[in-house]
């Protein structure tokens, strides 16, 4: 700490030398005329036109050779090299340079381009300005931020070093601008739906609570992205309806788990779950072609291929082929006891927990693309049971190196069925299994007045993080970290 405050202290005593010379250090604008991505790509004709490009951006080295000195510069779009020499920019206002700026200032600098004898493209310097003077230092060049928490707390510093890290949120923009173009060209229509909820539905996971002040009501922070507002307006006529949004969950902290996360989910009236499913290949494949070149990928030590054919598997054959349980005869000791045997972790101890325990195990065996189907009834509590196997469901998940990537149904809409399964689902809260869906009786309500056959689907950020093969924290800007006041 001590070596930190040294150099903060010499960097403040250069603030205040900047500000005697009449500069000011943190300006309100730049004269910038060209981002540095532009002077690159255009640089052959700017550097035969010999005119002045101004740019801005932050210095990122420094090396000095005698009576002249190179920069890196760096602005939002690229980095290029700039040139100082006493001779351009007169004896004083160098040594001025050199006494008072350090790696990390932002500045301006007029110039003309050239390239130098061994082809770098750089602006020689006729001018430069500060418009933010840095008062701590960067980490160390090569190194980097080492400490995990310390990459994920000053994330600036972490994107600003690591070219490939932005690269990957500029690839996840694109992930979600190709979702939102695909639902739209399919006659998609966007919405907004609350994420401030008086009951959670939608999903199976433990919420965030708070309290509204005003109405002194309890609130939860929604776990889906509007399923059960979504079909709402299914009922009300919108016939394709969409939304991309955050979607919030209270579960540990993993590299794969977050608190706070994006999902897309649609819904899709008079269309059932074998039409959702050929949607949903249609839109990973454009994903995968449009945003990575290809639909060819190594991930979790797997390799996949989205443009080949997608198997459907049985929920209940995958298991009973892989564990020898048959979920739909199996008692929940019998399938204990293949948990314990299997050394499988679970908790909860209704069946539909178990079942789904038992499930995850045979899932991290499968590479896909499949699409797992006939899904008990017990484990999915807003699915259509199929008329000709009851106990099973019209519901479908994306399997893909052995992780869920998507959720999807025929949904269910008759309302006597659903209030039984939100009956049941009220029962199992009251037991203490804090990941239970909450009934929504006015959700109830709405089915009596009925609502279309529908398909809906959902699927998020994992999809992106399994895609370009790394943990979803990595994936994520600013993933939830505890304050480091209270780790210390």
């Amino acid at each position: 700490m001590a070596q930190i405050d040294n150099i903060k202290q010499s960097r403040l005593d250069k603030l205040e030398s900047i500000k005697k010379s009449g500069l000011n250090p943190f300006p309100s604008k730049s004269r910038k005329n060209h981002c540095i991505n532009q002077i690159l790509d255009d640089f052959s004709k700017l550097s035969k036109s010999k005119k002045k490009v101004i740019l801005a951006g932050r210095i990122m080295s420094i090396r000095g050779h005698g009576e002249v000195t190179f920069l890196d510069v760096r602005d939002g779009t690229g980095k290029i090299q700039a040139f100082l020499s006493k001779d351009k920019v007169k004896e004083k206002k160098y040594n001025f340079f050199l006494e008072n700026f350090d790696i990390g200032d932002i500045i301006e600098l007029d110039g003309i381009l050239f390239q130098t004898k061994r082809g770098e493209k750089t602006i020689e310097v006729s001018k430069f300005n500060i418009l933010t003077k840095s008062l701590l230092p960067m980490p160390e060049k090569w190194h980097g931020l080492q400490d995990y928490e310390d990459r994920y707390r000053k994330r600036y510093l972490d994107l600003l070093l690591n070219e490939e890290l932005r690269e990957i949120f500029i690839k996840k923009s694109k992930f979600w601008q190709v979702t939102r173009d695909f639902m739209n060209k399919n006659g998609f229509f966007e919405v907004d739906t609350p994420t401030l909820e008086v009951t959670t539905g939608g999903a199976e996971a433990n919420p965030f609570k708070t309290h509204h002040d005003d109405f002194d009501i309890n609130l939860y922070l929604r776990i889906s992205v509007g399923e059960l507002w979504q079909k709402r307006l299914i009922a009300a006529g919108f016939e394709k309806t969409f939304e991309i949004g955050k979607i919030y969950r209270n579960e540990g902290s993993s590299a794969d788990h977050l608190q706070e996360f994006t999902n897309m989910e649609f819904y899709w009236a008079y269309a059932d779950y074998e039409d959702g499913m050929g949607l949903v290949k249609k839109l990973f494949r454009e994903i995968a072609s449009k945003v990575f070149g290809t639909t060819k990928f190594k991930s979790k030590n797997f390799e996949f291929d989205l443009s080949k054919e997608w198997k459907k598997i049985s929920y209940r054959e995958e298991i009973l082929s892989q564990t020898k349980i048959d979920v739909l005869k199996a008692s929940e000791e019998e399938i204990k006891a293949k948990l314990k045997e299997l050394n499988v972790k679970y908790e909860g101890e209704n069946i539909s927990r178990l079942i789904d325990s038992l499930w995850k195990y045979c899932r991290k065996n499968i590479a896909g693309p499949v699409f797992l189907i006939d899904h008990p009834k017990t484990v999915s509590p807003l699915a259509k049971e199929k008329i000709d196997n009851p106990g099973i469901t019209e519901r479908f998940q994306v399997i893909i190196a052995g992780t869920e990537l998507g959720n999807g149904y025929s949904e269910l809409n008759n309302p006597i069925d659903q209030r039984e399964r939100f009956e049941e689902q009220q029962k199992l809260l009251k037991a203490g299994d804090k990941e239970a869906m909450m009934p929504d009786w006015d959700f109830i309500e709405m089915l009596e007045h009925g609502m279309p056959p529908t398909c809906g689907f959902g699927f998020g950020e994992r999809l992106f993080s399994i895609l370009i093969d790394k943990p979803m924290r990595e994936t994520t800007l600013f993933p939830l970290i505890k304050p480091e006041t209270l780790t210390n």
